[in-house]
């Protein structure tokens, strides 16, 4: 399921709205021992782009 999220998050990535819905629901399908591997790897691949909403999607995980 993480190579498939990371495949749907890199088609979408020419749009930050597409971008922030689809790395929210990969987040949701993820086991929780992915998420740390699949966050680590969206800064790698996106943060100087969407620093920003990667910021906003994960620490909102982490509230929720």
């Amino acid at each position: 399921m993480l190579e498939f999220c990371k495949h749907i998050v890199m088609q979408v990535s020419f749009d930050s709205e597409l971008f922030r819905k689809e790395l929210s629901k990969a987040i949701t399908w993820l086991k929780a021992e992915e998420v740390n591997l699949f966050k680590a790897w969206c800064l790698a691949t996106f943060g100087s782009r969407y620093g920003d909403i990667l910021k906003q999607v994960f620490e909102k995980m982490i509230h929720s």
